[in-house]
Protein backbone atom coordinates (compact mmCIF):
# COMPACT_ATOMS: atom_id res chain seq x y z
CA UNK A 1 0.00 0.00 0.00
CA UNK A 2 1.23 3.55 -0.72
CA UNK A 3 2.54 5.48 2.23
CA UNK A 4 0.09 8.12 3.45
CA UNK A 5 1.01 11.10 5.57
CA UNK A 6 -1.22 12.91 8.04
CA UNK A 7 -1.36 16.47 6.60
CA UNK A 8 -1.40 18.13 10.02
CA UNK A 9 1.59 16.08 11.20
CA UNK A 10 3.45 16.87 7.98
CA UNK A 11 2.97 20.63 8.39
CA UNK A 12 4.06 20.39 12.03
CA UNK A 13 7.28 18.61 11.02
CA UNK A 14 8.08 21.36 8.53
CA UNK A 15 7.35 24.08 11.09
CA UNK A 16 9.54 22.30 13.65
CA UNK A 17 12.39 22.12 11.14
CA UNK A 18 12.07 25.87 10.52
CA UNK A 19 12.16 26.61 14.26
CA UNK A 20 15.18 24.33 14.69
CA UNK A 21 17.12 26.04 11.89
CA UNK A 22 16.35 29.51 13.25
CA UNK A 23 17.42 28.51 16.75
CA UNK A 24 20.60 26.85 15.49
CA UNK A 25 21.43 30.14 13.76
CA UNK A 26 21.21 31.89 17.14
CA UNK A 27 17.70 33.34 16.88
CA UNK A 28 14.75 32.96 19.19
CA UNK A 29 11.95 31.08 17.41
CA UNK A 30 8.58 29.71 18.61
CA UNK A 31 5.15 28.65 17.40
CA UNK A 32 2.71 31.53 17.73
CA UNK A 33 -1.00 32.28 17.79
CA UNK A 34 -3.78 29.95 16.77
CA UNK A 35 -1.67 26.83 16.42
CA UNK A 36 -0.60 27.09 20.07
CA UNK A 37 -4.21 27.68 21.13
CA UNK A 38 -5.33 24.58 19.26
CA UNK A 39 -2.48 22.41 20.52
CA UNK A 40 -3.43 23.27 24.10
CA UNK A 41 -7.02 22.26 23.29
CA UNK A 42 -5.79 18.94 21.83
CA UNK A 43 -7.07 19.98 18.42
CA UNK A 44 -4.67 19.39 15.50
CA UNK A 45 -3.82 22.81 13.99
CA UNK A 46 -4.49 23.29 10.28
CA UNK A 47 -1.38 25.42 9.92
CA UNK A 48 1.52 26.73 11.96
CA UNK A 49 2.89 30.26 12.33
CA UNK A 50 6.41 30.86 13.56
CA UNK A 51 7.50 34.01 15.41
CA UNK A 52 11.18 34.85 15.69
CA UNK A 53 13.73 37.42 16.70
CA UNK A 54 15.36 37.06 13.27
CA UNK A 55 14.88 40.00 10.90
CA UNK A 56 13.17 39.37 7.55
CA UNK A 57 16.44 39.47 5.61
CA UNK A 58 17.96 36.97 8.06
CA UNK A 59 15.04 34.60 7.55
CA UNK A 60 15.43 34.87 3.79
CA UNK A 61 19.15 34.15 4.06
CA UNK A 62 18.55 30.95 6.03
CA UNK A 63 16.00 29.32 3.71
CA UNK A 64 16.28 28.51 0.04
CA UNK A 65 12.69 29.26 -0.98
CA UNK A 66 10.92 32.26 0.55
CA UNK A 67 8.23 34.77 -0.43
CA UNK A 68 8.13 38.24 1.10
CA UNK A 69 4.35 38.34 1.70
CA UNK A 70 4.61 41.24 4.13
CA UNK A 71 8.24 42.12 4.59
CA UNK A 72 7.35 45.63 5.75
CA UNK A 73 5.54 43.98 8.66
CA UNK A 74 8.26 41.39 9.14
CA UNK A 75 6.38 38.48 7.54
CA UNK A 76 8.15 35.99 5.28
CA UNK A 77 6.65 32.78 3.89
CA UNK A 78 9.05 29.86 3.94
CA UNK A 79 8.37 27.04 1.48
CA UNK A 80 9.66 23.58 2.29
CA UNK A 81 8.56 20.49 0.32
CA UNK A 82 5.57 22.41 -1.13
CA UNK A 83 4.45 23.37 2.38
CA UNK A 84 4.21 27.04 3.30
CA UNK A 85 4.83 28.34 6.81
CA UNK A 86 4.69 32.03 7.69
CA UNK A 87 7.60 33.32 9.74
CA UNK A 88 7.09 36.71 11.40
CA UNK A 89 9.62 38.83 13.23
CA UNK A 90 8.63 39.88 16.77
CA UNK A 91 7.27 43.39 16.45
CA UNK A 92 5.40 46.28 18.01
CA UNK A 93 2.89 48.20 15.91
CA UNK A 94 2.66 51.94 15.42
CA UNK A 95 -0.62 53.86 15.08
CA UNK A 96 -3.49 52.40 13.04
CA UNK A 97 -5.20 55.02 10.87
CA UNK A 98 -7.20 52.85 8.46
CA UNK A 99 -8.77 50.43 10.94
CA UNK A 100 -6.67 47.60 9.56
CA UNK A 101 -2.91 48.21 9.15
CA UNK A 102 -0.35 49.91 11.40
CA UNK A 103 1.35 52.92 9.88
CA UNK A 104 4.69 51.55 11.03
CA UNK A 105 6.22 48.61 12.89
CA UNK A 106 9.20 48.27 15.16
CA UNK A 107 10.94 44.94 15.53
CA UNK A 108 10.92 44.05 19.21
CA UNK A 109 10.73 41.22 21.74
CA UNK A 110 8.42 38.24 22.18
CA UNK A 111 6.61 39.94 25.05
CA UNK A 112 5.95 43.12 23.08
CA UNK A 113 4.81 41.02 20.14
CA UNK A 114 2.28 39.22 22.33
CA UNK A 115 0.89 42.51 23.65
CA UNK A 116 0.01 43.79 20.17
CA UNK A 117 -2.12 40.73 19.27
CA UNK A 118 -5.93 40.54 19.38
CA UNK A 119 -7.10 38.06 22.03
CA UNK A 120 -5.29 36.47 24.94
CA UNK A 121 -5.89 32.93 23.65
CA UNK A 122 -4.07 33.95 20.45
CA UNK A 123 -1.14 35.56 22.28
CA UNK A 124 0.59 32.36 23.41
CA UNK A 125 4.01 31.13 22.26
CA UNK A 126 5.33 27.57 22.34
CA UNK A 127 8.89 26.35 21.86
CA UNK A 128 8.62 22.89 20.25
CA UNK A 129 12.29 22.16 20.84
CA UNK A 130 12.12 22.22 24.65
CA UNK A 131 8.35 22.11 25.20
CA UNK A 132 8.06 25.45 27.04
CA UNK A 133 5.01 27.73 26.87
CA UNK A 134 5.39 31.51 27.04
CA UNK A 135 2.27 33.35 28.25
CA UNK A 136 2.62 37.10 28.68
CA UNK A 137 -1.12 37.91 28.49
CA UNK A 138 -2.96 35.37 30.66
CA UNK A 139 -4.07 33.39 27.64
CA UNK A 140 -3.74 29.96 29.22
CA UNK A 141 -6.09 30.85 32.09
CA UNK A 142 -8.65 32.25 29.64
CA UNK A 143 -8.31 29.17 27.47
CA UNK A 144 -8.93 26.89 30.43
CA UNK A 145 -11.93 29.00 31.49
CA UNK A 146 -13.47 29.08 28.02
CA UNK A 147 -13.22 32.88 27.96
CA UNK A 148 -12.48 35.22 25.07
CA UNK A 149 -10.72 38.38 26.21
CA UNK A 150 -9.09 41.15 24.21
CA UNK A 151 -5.46 41.85 25.06
CA UNK A 152 -5.21 45.14 26.92
CA UNK A 153 -7.86 47.78 26.14
CA UNK A 154 -10.52 46.13 23.94
CA UNK A 155 -11.61 49.42 22.40
CA UNK A 156 -8.03 50.08 21.35
CA UNK A 157 -7.73 46.57 19.90
CA UNK A 158 -10.93 47.07 17.87
CA UNK A 159 -9.88 50.55 16.75
CA UNK A 160 -6.66 49.03 15.38
CA UNK A 161 -8.55 46.49 13.31
CA UNK A 162 -12.34 46.71 13.13
CA UNK A 163 -12.56 43.16 11.81
CA UNK A 164 -11.54 41.92 15.26
CA UNK A 165 -15.14 42.44 16.36
CA UNK A 166 -16.29 39.80 13.88
CA UNK A 167 -13.34 37.63 14.83
CA UNK A 168 -14.51 37.82 18.45
CA UNK A 169 -17.89 36.45 17.41
CA UNK A 170 -16.25 33.78 15.25
CA UNK A 171 -13.93 32.53 18.00
CA UNK A 172 -16.75 32.53 20.55
CA UNK A 173 -18.87 30.55 18.09
CA UNK A 174 -16.33 27.98 16.94
CA UNK A 175 -14.71 27.46 20.34
CA UNK A 176 -17.92 27.71 22.35
CA UNK A 177 -16.34 30.42 24.55
CA UNK A 178 -17.98 33.29 26.40
CA UNK A 179 -16.89 36.82 25.49
CA UNK A 180 -15.83 38.53 28.70
CA UNK A 181 -17.85 41.67 29.65
CA UNK A 182 -15.38 44.43 28.77
CA UNK A 183 -14.62 42.90 25.38
CA UNK A 184 -18.33 42.39 24.68
CA UNK A 185 -19.13 45.97 25.72
CA UNK A 186 -16.52 47.23 23.26
CA UNK A 187 -18.11 45.18 20.46
CA UNK A 188 -21.55 46.63 21.25
CA UNK A 189 -20.19 50.17 21.32
CA UNK A 190 -18.17 49.92 18.13
CA UNK A 191 -20.37 47.67 15.97
CA UNK A 192 -21.29 50.46 13.48
CA UNK A 193 -17.59 50.82 12.65
CA UNK A 194 -17.57 47.37 11.03
CA UNK A 195 -18.72 49.15 7.87
CA UNK A 196 -15.20 50.57 7.59
CA UNK A 197 -13.93 47.08 6.78
CA UNK A 198 -13.78 45.79 3.20
CA UNK A 199 -16.67 43.64 2.01
CA UNK A 200 -14.33 40.75 1.24
CA UNK A 201 -12.98 40.54 4.79
CA UNK A 202 -16.48 40.79 6.28
CA UNK A 203 -17.71 38.07 3.95
CA UNK A 204 -14.97 35.65 4.99
CA UNK A 205 -15.54 36.13 8.73
CA UNK A 206 -19.31 35.86 8.29
CA UNK A 207 -18.95 32.59 6.40
CA UNK A 208 -16.50 31.10 8.90
CA UNK A 209 -18.98 31.86 11.68
CA UNK A 210 -22.13 30.61 9.97
CA UNK A 211 -20.56 27.54 8.35
CA UNK A 212 -19.54 26.40 11.83
CA UNK A 213 -21.66 23.57 13.27
CA UNK A 214 -22.34 26.01 16.12
CA UNK A 215 -23.82 28.48 13.63
CA UNK A 216 -26.98 29.31 15.59
CA UNK A 217 -24.94 30.67 18.47
CA UNK A 218 -22.92 32.68 15.97
CA UNK A 219 -26.13 34.01 14.44
CA UNK A 220 -27.41 35.03 17.87
CA UNK A 221 -24.13 36.75 18.77
CA UNK A 222 -24.09 38.61 15.48
CA UNK A 223 -27.61 39.79 16.16
CA UNK A 224 -27.10 40.69 19.84
CA UNK A 225 -23.88 42.58 19.09
CA UNK A 226 -25.46 44.75 16.40
CA UNK A 227 -22.97 43.49 13.82
CA UNK A 228 -25.64 41.64 11.85
CA UNK A 229 -27.70 44.82 11.53
CA UNK A 230 -24.66 46.62 10.12
CA UNK A 231 -23.74 43.85 7.68
CA UNK A 232 -27.20 42.58 6.67
CA UNK A 233 -29.66 45.35 7.58
CA UNK A 234 -32.31 43.70 5.39
CA UNK A 235 -32.70 40.91 7.95
CA UNK A 236 -33.94 43.20 10.70
CA UNK A 237 -37.37 43.38 9.04
CA UNK A 238 -37.80 39.60 9.49
CA UNK A 239 -38.34 40.18 13.20
CA UNK A 240 -42.04 40.45 13.93
CA UNK A 241 -43.07 39.69 10.35
CA UNK A 242 -45.99 37.37 11.07
CA UNK A 243 -46.75 34.33 8.95
CA UNK A 244 -49.99 32.36 8.41
CA UNK A 245 -50.16 30.07 11.47
CA UNK A 246 -51.71 27.22 9.48
CA UNK A 247 -48.47 26.95 7.49
CA UNK A 248 -45.99 28.40 9.99
CA UNK A 249 -46.93 27.52 13.56
CA UNK A 250 -43.31 28.08 14.60
CA UNK A 251 -43.60 31.89 14.53
CA UNK A 252 -42.47 34.91 12.54
CA UNK A 253 -40.00 34.93 9.66
CA UNK A 254 -37.03 35.58 11.95
CA UNK A 255 -37.89 32.60 14.15
CA UNK A 256 -38.43 30.46 11.05
CA UNK A 257 -35.05 31.43 9.56
CA UNK A 258 -33.22 30.83 12.83
CA UNK A 259 -34.89 27.44 13.22
CA UNK A 260 -33.85 26.48 9.70
CA UNK A 261 -30.24 27.39 10.52
CA UNK A 262 -30.39 24.99 13.47
CA UNK A 263 -31.57 22.19 11.16
CA UNK A 264 -28.76 22.47 8.62
CA UNK A 265 -26.36 19.53 8.48
CA UNK A 266 -23.06 20.00 10.31
CA UNK A 267 -21.19 20.32 7.02
CA UNK A 268 -23.14 22.42 4.56
CA UNK A 269 -22.40 24.25 1.34
CA UNK A 270 -22.18 28.02 1.08
CA UNK A 271 -25.18 28.31 -1.31
CA UNK A 272 -27.36 26.19 0.99
CA UNK A 273 -26.43 28.30 4.01
CA UNK A 274 -27.12 31.52 2.11
CA UNK A 275 -30.40 30.29 0.66
CA UNK A 276 -31.61 29.45 4.18
CA UNK A 277 -30.71 32.97 5.28
CA UNK A 278 -32.35 34.72 2.33
CA UNK A 279 -35.13 32.49 0.96
CA UNK A 280 -37.74 34.59 2.81
CA UNK A 281 -35.87 37.89 2.78
CA UNK A 282 -38.64 39.60 0.76
CA UNK A 283 -41.55 38.48 2.94
CA UNK A 284 -41.68 41.78 4.86
CA UNK A 285 -41.76 43.70 1.57
CA UNK A 286 -44.56 41.56 0.13
CA UNK A 287 -46.68 41.12 3.27
CA UNK A 288 -50.43 41.52 2.81
CA UNK A 289 -53.51 40.46 4.71
CA UNK A 290 -56.67 39.28 2.97
CA UNK A 291 -59.55 40.13 5.35
CA UNK A 292 -62.06 38.15 3.30
CA UNK A 293 -60.07 34.95 3.79
CA UNK A 294 -58.47 36.04 7.04
CA UNK A 295 -55.10 35.00 5.61
CA UNK A 296 -51.61 36.45 5.38
CA UNK A 297 -49.99 36.35 1.92
CA UNK A 298 -46.51 37.06 0.53
CA UNK A 299 -47.27 37.13 -3.18
CA UNK A 300 -44.15 36.97 -5.36
CA UNK A 301 -41.75 37.03 -2.43
CA UNK A 302 -39.54 34.42 -4.09
CA UNK A 303 -38.89 36.59 -7.18
CA UNK A 304 -38.35 39.81 -5.26
CA UNK A 305 -36.27 37.85 -2.76
CA UNK A 306 -34.07 36.53 -5.57
CA UNK A 307 -33.27 40.09 -6.63
CA UNK A 308 -32.63 41.18 -3.05
CA UNK A 309 -30.37 38.17 -2.57
CA UNK A 310 -28.35 39.04 -5.66
CA UNK A 311 -27.98 42.63 -4.45
CA UNK A 312 -26.84 41.54 -0.96
CA UNK A 313 -24.34 38.95 -2.16
CA UNK A 314 -22.97 41.30 -4.80
CA UNK A 315 -22.50 43.95 -2.12
CA UNK A 316 -20.52 41.46 -0.02
CA UNK A 317 -18.43 40.47 -3.05
CA UNK A 318 -19.37 36.80 -3.08
CA UNK A 319 -18.05 34.75 -6.01
CA UNK A 320 -20.40 34.65 -8.98
CA UNK A 321 -20.89 30.89 -8.65
CA UNK A 322 -22.23 31.30 -5.10
CA UNK A 323 -24.46 34.21 -6.10
CA UNK A 324 -25.96 32.34 -9.05
CA UNK A 325 -26.60 29.14 -7.09
CA UNK A 326 -28.18 30.99 -4.16
CA UNK A 327 -30.36 33.20 -6.35
CA UNK A 328 -31.55 30.10 -8.21
CA UNK A 329 -32.54 28.44 -4.95
CA UNK A 330 -34.36 31.51 -3.61
CA UNK A 331 -36.16 32.05 -6.91
CA UNK A 332 -37.37 28.44 -7.13
CA UNK A 333 -38.12 27.54 -3.52
CA UNK A 334 -41.88 28.05 -3.94
CA UNK A 335 -42.00 25.86 -7.07
CA UNK A 336 -41.62 22.76 -4.91
CA UNK A 337 -45.26 22.95 -3.84
CA UNK A 338 -46.33 22.23 -7.45
CA UNK A 339 -43.96 19.40 -8.35
CA UNK A 340 -46.58 16.66 -8.18
CA UNK A 341 -48.64 18.51 -10.80
CA UNK A 342 -45.74 19.09 -13.20
CA UNK A 343 -45.63 17.57 -16.65
CA UNK A 344 -42.97 14.81 -16.70
CA UNK A 345 -40.73 16.75 -19.08
CA UNK A 346 -40.80 19.82 -16.85
CA UNK A 347 -40.16 17.70 -13.78
CA UNK A 348 -37.12 16.10 -15.40
CA UNK A 349 -35.72 19.51 -16.35
CA UNK A 350 -36.40 20.71 -12.81
CA UNK A 351 -34.49 17.78 -11.30
CA UNK A 352 -31.65 17.96 -13.81
CA UNK A 353 -30.50 21.42 -12.72
CA UNK A 354 -27.03 21.48 -11.10
CA UNK A 355 -28.40 23.21 -7.98
CA UNK A 356 -31.07 20.61 -7.23
CA UNK A 357 -29.25 18.87 -4.34
CA UNK A 358 -29.00 22.08 -2.30
CA UNK A 359 -32.53 23.10 -3.30
CA UNK A 360 -33.92 19.77 -2.15
CA UNK A 361 -32.12 20.24 1.18
CA UNK A 362 -33.53 23.77 1.45
CA UNK A 363 -37.05 22.49 0.75
CA UNK A 364 -36.76 19.71 3.31
CA UNK A 365 -35.56 22.08 6.04
CA UNK A 366 -38.16 24.70 5.06
CA UNK A 367 -40.96 22.16 5.49
CA UNK A 368 -39.54 20.46 8.56
CA UNK A 369 -39.23 23.80 10.34
CA UNK A 370 -42.81 24.83 9.57
CA UNK A 371 -45.76 22.61 8.62
CA UNK A 372 -43.81 19.34 8.64
CA UNK A 373 -45.27 18.23 5.30
CA UNK A 374 -42.48 16.37 3.48
CA UNK A 375 -44.71 14.76 0.82
CA UNK A 376 -43.20 16.75 -2.05
CA UNK A 377 -39.68 16.03 -0.81
CA UNK A 378 -40.45 12.30 -0.67
CA UNK A 379 -42.08 12.45 -4.12
CA UNK A 380 -39.04 14.15 -5.68
CA UNK A 381 -36.62 11.67 -4.20
CA UNK A 382 -38.71 8.79 -5.50
CA UNK A 383 -38.73 10.39 -8.95
CA UNK A 384 -34.96 10.88 -8.83
CA UNK A 385 -34.63 7.19 -8.06
CA UNK A 386 -37.04 6.29 -10.86
CA UNK A 387 -35.41 8.57 -13.41
CA UNK A 388 -31.92 7.39 -12.46
CA UNK A 389 -32.71 4.13 -14.25
CA UNK A 390 -32.42 6.07 -17.52
CA UNK A 391 -29.08 7.81 -18.01
CA UNK A 392 -28.66 10.64 -18.64
CA UNK A 393 -31.73 12.33 -17.19
CA UNK A 394 -31.71 14.84 -20.05
CA UNK A 395 -30.43 12.99 -23.16
CA UNK A 396 -29.18 14.76 -26.31
CA UNK A 397 -32.17 16.16 -28.27
CA UNK A 398 -33.54 14.10 -31.14
CA UNK A 399 -34.40 17.23 -33.10
CA UNK A 400 -32.20 20.25 -33.88
CA UNK A 401 -32.62 23.60 -35.56
CA UNK A 402 -30.71 22.23 -38.56
CA UNK A 403 -33.41 19.58 -38.89
CA UNK A 404 -36.12 22.25 -38.99
CA UNK A 405 -34.24 24.15 -41.68
CA UNK A 406 -33.95 20.91 -43.64
CA UNK A 407 -37.73 20.67 -43.59
CA UNK A 408 -37.96 24.03 -45.34
CA UNK A 409 -39.19 25.95 -42.31
CA UNK A 410 -38.39 29.62 -41.96
CA UNK A 411 -35.95 30.26 -39.07
CA UNK A 412 -37.15 32.54 -36.30
CA UNK A 413 -37.94 32.88 -32.59
CA UNK A 414 -40.55 30.11 -32.85
CA UNK A 415 -37.85 27.51 -33.45
CA UNK A 416 -37.13 27.45 -29.70
CA UNK A 417 -40.73 26.54 -28.84
CA UNK A 418 -40.79 23.76 -31.46
CA UNK A 419 -37.50 22.28 -30.24
CA UNK A 420 -38.59 22.53 -26.61
CA UNK A 421 -41.88 20.74 -27.35
CA UNK A 422 -40.02 18.06 -29.28
CA UNK A 423 -37.65 17.56 -26.36
CA UNK A 424 -40.58 17.46 -23.93
CA UNK A 425 -42.15 14.63 -25.93
CA UNK A 426 -38.78 12.90 -26.02
CA UNK A 427 -38.46 13.16 -22.23
CA UNK A 428 -41.96 11.75 -21.84
CA UNK A 429 -41.25 8.82 -24.16
CA UNK A 430 -43.63 9.91 -26.95
CA UNK A 431 -40.65 10.35 -29.31
CA UNK A 432 -37.88 7.80 -29.08
CA UNK A 433 -35.96 8.03 -32.36
CA UNK A 434 -34.74 10.77 -34.66
CA UNK A 435 -37.09 9.45 -37.34
CA UNK A 436 -40.04 9.81 -34.94
CA UNK A 437 -38.98 13.37 -34.17
CA UNK A 438 -38.65 14.33 -37.86
CA UNK A 439 -42.06 12.89 -38.66
CA UNK A 440 -43.59 14.76 -35.74
CA UNK A 441 -41.94 17.99 -36.88
CA UNK A 442 -43.23 17.59 -40.44
CA UNK A 443 -46.77 17.27 -39.14
CA UNK A 444 -46.73 19.81 -36.33
CA UNK A 445 -43.93 22.37 -36.60
CA UNK A 446 -45.61 24.54 -39.29
CA UNK A 447 -48.68 25.13 -37.17
CA UNK A 448 -46.59 25.76 -34.06
CA UNK A 449 -44.61 28.31 -36.05
CA UNK A 450 -47.75 29.85 -37.53
CA UNK A 451 -46.58 29.38 -41.11
CA UNK A 452 -47.21 27.08 -44.08
CA UNK A 453 -44.51 24.56 -44.80
CA UNK A 454 -43.49 23.36 -48.21
CA UNK A 455 -45.47 20.23 -47.41
CA UNK A 456 -48.48 22.33 -46.49
CA UNK A 457 -48.30 24.46 -49.62
CA UNK A 458 -48.07 21.39 -51.85
CA UNK A 459 -50.98 19.80 -50.05
CA UNK A 460 -53.03 22.99 -50.48
CA UNK A 461 -52.26 23.12 -54.21
CA UNK A 462 -53.52 19.55 -54.54
CA UNK A 463 -56.74 20.49 -52.77
CA UNK A 464 -55.76 18.81 -49.51
CA UNK A 465 -55.76 20.37 -46.07
CA UNK A 466 -52.47 20.45 -44.14
CA UNK A 467 -52.24 17.99 -41.26
CA UNK A 468 -53.70 19.29 -38.02
CA UNK A 469 -51.59 19.64 -34.95
CA UNK A 470 -52.45 17.05 -32.32
CA UNK A 471 -53.66 18.57 -29.10
CA UNK A 472 -50.97 18.70 -26.41
CA UNK A 473 -52.01 17.48 -23.02
CA UNK A 474 -50.60 18.37 -19.66
CA UNK A 475 -49.61 21.71 -18.20
CA UNK A 476 -46.80 23.62 -19.95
Amino acid sequence: MPHTTDPAAHVERIARQIVRRLQEAGHEAVYAGGCVRDMLRNVPPHDYDVATSARPEQVQALFRRTVAVGAQFGVISVLENETEVQVATFRSDGDYTDGRHPESVRFSSAQEDALRRDFTINGLFFNPMNGTLSDYVGGQADLNAGRLRAIGDPELRFAEDRLRMLRAVRFATILGFEIEPATWAAVLKNAPAIREVSAERIREELLKTLLSPNRVRGFDLLDASGLLHQILPEMEALKGCEQPPQFHPEGDVWVHTRLMLSMLPENTSTPLLLSVLFHDIAKPATYSFDPAEGRIRFSGHEKIGAQMTEDILTRLRFPRRDIDATVEAVSNHMAFKDVQKMRISRLKRFLARPTIADELALHRIDCASSNGDLSNYIFLNSKLEEFSQASPLIPPPLLTGRDLLGLGLNPGPGFKAVLEEAQSRQLEGALSTREDALEWAKENAPALLGESSARGRKAGAAGQAPAKTPRTTGSP
